[in-house]
């Protein structure tokens, strides 16, 4: 069963900060074809800019960062 995290992970979040607010995160980015942890532009930019930059259109966006908000229970 999963459930939602208190702090949330929006578009604007910096992608340094995901895995910190989510330890699932770099499995889920990864399941998504992102290695968004390991560059060197996570530090600067948020998870909005790191998918588009991969070509993620808005839908898909949303979907990852609904996922990248429940955590196991």
């Amino acid at each position: 069963m999963k459930k939602k995290m208190k702090k949330k992970i929006t578009g604007k979040t910096k992608l340094a900060d995901v895995t910190k607010m989510n330890p699932e995160a770099a499995e889920i980015l990864f399941e998504e074809g992102l290695a968004c942890i390991g560059c060197a532009m996570a530090s600067s930019e948020t998870v909005e800019q790191g998918c588009m930059a991969h070509g993620m259109q808005k839908k898909k966006i949303d979907r990852l960062i609904k996922k990248l908000n429940m955590e196991k229970k």
